[in-house]
């Protein structure tokens, strides 16, 4: 018997004995033994893990939709950001403990259901993040080269989703509408040169397309001023030190920046700061490419042009702000302003997909209705991520929101808040299940041979690695 033969079902009765032995052993030192499913095998996911694995009795099963483990760090994080990707090293750690097991392949709503995961287990955490594109709801939105940067974004990190987008780089301006990191990454990328992101893990037909590019100039538009964009101040520090890229700032978006300097948080008043040096000693028209960041305007409409109905250009309304604070109202003035285009993106957030009835949700937060990480109205429901907080702040963010939930989970296993006296089935339930169904889950120790393929394939090319684009080819890998 090889490994590639044995089915689900088998490799459960395999793992019966070990299961066996170690709540024999829990159950001799007086610790119950605690069986958790975490849905969503992103970094809330496996920060979570982390946690949860500190109650010496809990096994923890991480269910993922896709083949291959790791969410944003694998297809939102930009792939010249490789200092971030590191963490990886540290999910995996977590996926090689004895008492966490991964299965991919296995699809929340489609798949498995909540309610089977919460017979089959003491504890369910949902941690599947927000992978939807947010519309804008203007005329135009769907000319095409209107794309929203979420799939801007997959395509070029070789998300199986994203892989036939396929945008038309052949114009030299595009318009990204959105000032925050997501806006920056497109525009460094866009104007990155191929040579630099040879070095990357950039999918190859992304690299290919950038190679051909004609895009010299990006226009980022927020609706409000420079004291309210989102962006941080790392990701700024970037473009302004991009090799052969010019900076454009207009010196009257910045009139009253300065005087307010004083008053702001310590992290803003750096960021303004930056801003301000740069738009003081900005060189653009000495570059062959340039960025440029636009301020108080909200896209109205998108424009076709004649040739095969492209966008070709975008008209704004101009926009004052309006009340104090931090998120002051942006009010239109009455008048607008046109900025011509042949690609144009929507980098205005992320939206969380309801992929279970059973599970409750907040559209107008577009959250899961909890508190510290306790799903409302489903005892022993959890969640953590973009799903708890909602498509806001950075890796760190989700390490702390998710140490939280974790942290609320093990608190309530130990409280007695969880069934833990009763011996659920845990995965061995819920393999059975799924080969009922006819699905076959990719381990862990599978995922390690996509890694490896990809690897090798990278190094070949002269990269770091080269993703697999398609669910097929990964499945096809895994269980070579």
């Amino acid at each position: 018997m090889t490994l590639a033969s044995l089915t689900p079902r088998k490799l459960s009765l395999l793992n019966q004995p070990v299961r066996w032995c170690l709540r024999r052993h829990f159950e001799r030192r007086g610790v119950s033994s605690l069986k958790v499913s975490i849905v969503g095998a992103g970094p809330a996911g496996f920060y979570t893990a982390q946690q949860v694995l500190k109650h010496p009795g809990a096994t923890v099963d991480i269910y993922e939709g896709l083949p291959v483990p790791f969410g944003l760090v694998r297809f939102g994080v930009a792939p010249d950001h490789p200092e971030v990707k590191n963490v990886v090293h540290t999910f995996t750690n977590i996926a090689k403990n004895p008492r966490c097991h991964f299965y991919g392949n296995v699809r929340l709503g489609l798949d498995v259901s909540l309610a089977d995961l919460r017979k089959a287990y003491h504890a369910v955490v949902l941690t599947y993040g927000a992978d939807q594109e947010k519309n804008l709801g203007i005329p135009g939105e769907d000319l095409p080269n209107v794309l929203s940067a979420r799939k801007f974004v997959g395509w070029y990190n070789g998300h199986p989703a994203d892989a036939g987008v396929n945008p038309d780089l052949s114009g030299n301006t595009a318009v990204v509408i959105g000032h925050g990191n997501v806006a920056l990454d497109v525009a460094r990328i866009l104007l990155s040169s191929p040579e630099r992101l040879q070095m990357t893990d950039i999918a190859e037909p992304a690299l290919a397309a950038l190679r051909r590019s004609n895009v010299r100039r990006v226009i980022l538009v927020g609706r409000r001023g420079p004291l309210e964009v989102s962006f941080t101040i790392k990701e700024l520090r970037e473009m302004t030190k991009l090799p052969g890229v010019g900076t454009v700032l207009r010196a009257e978006d910045f009139a009253v920046v300065r005087d307010k300097l004083a008053d702001l948080p310590r992290p803003r008043k750096r960021l303004l700061e930056l801003l301000l040096q740069t738009a003081e000693k900005q060189h653009a028209d000495h570059h062959d490419r340039a960025w440029e960041l636009r301020f108080l305007r909200s896209p109205a409409r998108f424009v076709g042009g004649s040739e095969g109905g492209r966008v070709s250009a975008v008209e704004f309304s101009i926009n004052r702000l309006e009340g104090e604070g931090s998120r002051p109202k942006a009010v239109p003035t009455g008048d607008t302003e046109t900025l011509e285009c042949q690609l144009a993106l929507r980098s205005i957030g992320y939206s969380t997909e309801m992929v279970d009835p059973d599970i409750p949700f907040d559209a107008a937060r577009g959250i899961i209705p909890n508190t510290e990480g306790r799903v409302e109205s489903l005892p022993g429901v959890y969640c953590s991520g973009w799903v708890k907080t909602g498509p806001v702040g950075v890796l760190v963010a989700t390490m702390n929101s998710s140490f939280e939930t974790g942290q609320a989970l093990v608190k309530d296993a130990e409280s007695g808040l969880l069934p833990t006296s009763d011996d659920r089935g845990g995965s061995a339930t819920i393999l059975q299940l799924l080969e009922s169904n006819d699905v076959t889950p990719v381990t862990f120790d599978q995922w390690l041979k996509i890694d490896e393929w990809e690897r090798t394939e990278g190094s070949r090319r002269g990269k770091p690695s080269e993703k697999l684009l398609s669910i097929e080819q990964m499945l096809k890998i895994a269980r070579s």
